[in-house]
């Protein structure tokens, strides 16, 4: 049971990558037919769930697979470098977006 709950992780991880490539490749049509490109949304649309399916994929598959403890090492260093900067393009995107909606209400 424990196995297919940690696959099912993994199974997560690649739904979201696949979610993350689906809204990368939305926007560009959009942006080709004319529409403006929100670049606030176009974070959350594209980079979060690709960074997070990442992450829980680069967690759990090693472990499943019975990878050497190096290689889980290795992995785990990538992945709180991958957690810092998700959280820093976050933070990023969040300071752009209050920065524009304050802008909009001193008008």
């Amino acid at each position: 049971m424990l196995r297919f709950m940690d696959w099912s992780v993994v199974a997560m991880g690649c739904a979201l990558v696949l979610a993350s490539l689906g809204g990368r490749w939305w926007e560009r049509t959009n942006v080709r037919k004319g529409a403006g490109s929100d670049h606030g949304r176009r974070f959350f649309w594209a980079w979060l769930p690709l960074l997070m399916g990442l992450g829980m994929i680069g967690t759990n598959v090693p472990r499943l697979l019975g990878a050497p403890y190096s290689v889980m090492m290795i992995l785990d260093t990538l992945n709180l470098v991958l957690a810092i900067t998700t959280l820093f393009l976050a933070l990023r995107a969040g300071r752009h977006f209050l920065r524009t909606r304050g802008l909009r209400t001193l008008e």
